[in-house]
C-alpha cells in the first residue's frame, strides 16, 4: 500500500496522471458545484476567470487512508474558501471594526 506521509509524497501522488483524470471525472459527475455550497441550498459553480476555485476534496484525508486516494466515494468538489476552511487555513484576521455597528 502506498503511503504519503510527507508533502513530498503527497505532492507526487497530486501530480500523477491517475490523479488528475480521476479529479476530472469527479468534477464532472458532481456537476462542477461545490457540494458543501449545494448542501447550503447555494450554487457555486467553477469561475474561469479564477486559475482555481473548485478543488476536489479527499474526506478522509490520503495521509491517514491511502488505501482512499483514488476511491471515487472518498472525493468531493468543494470550492476553495469551503476546502480552505476544512484544512483550516486562510482564517481572516479579525480587526478593531469587527465589532462596530454597521448601517
Amino acid at each position: 500500500m502506498q503511503q504519503y506521509k510527507t508533502k513530498q509524497e503527497q505532492m507526487k501522488f497530486y501530480k500523477s496522471k491517475e490523479w488528475r483524470s480521476l479529479r476530472i471525472e469527479v468534477l464532472k459527475e458532481q456537476n462542477y458545484e461545490c457540494q458543501e455550497c449545494k448542501q447550503q441550498g447555494l450554487v457555486t459553480l467553477s469561475d474561469p476567470d479564477k486559475h482555481k476555485s473548485l478543488d476536489v476534496d479527499h474526506i478522509f484525508e490520503i495521509a491517514t487512508h491511502p488505501e482512499l486516494a483514488l476511491e471515487p466515494s472518498n472525493l468531493r468538489v468543494l470550492c476553495i474558501p469551503h476546502h480552505n476552511a476544512k484544512h483550516g487555513r486562510y482564517h481572516r484576521k479579525p480587526n478593531k471594526w469587527d465589532a462596530d455597528e454597521r448601517w
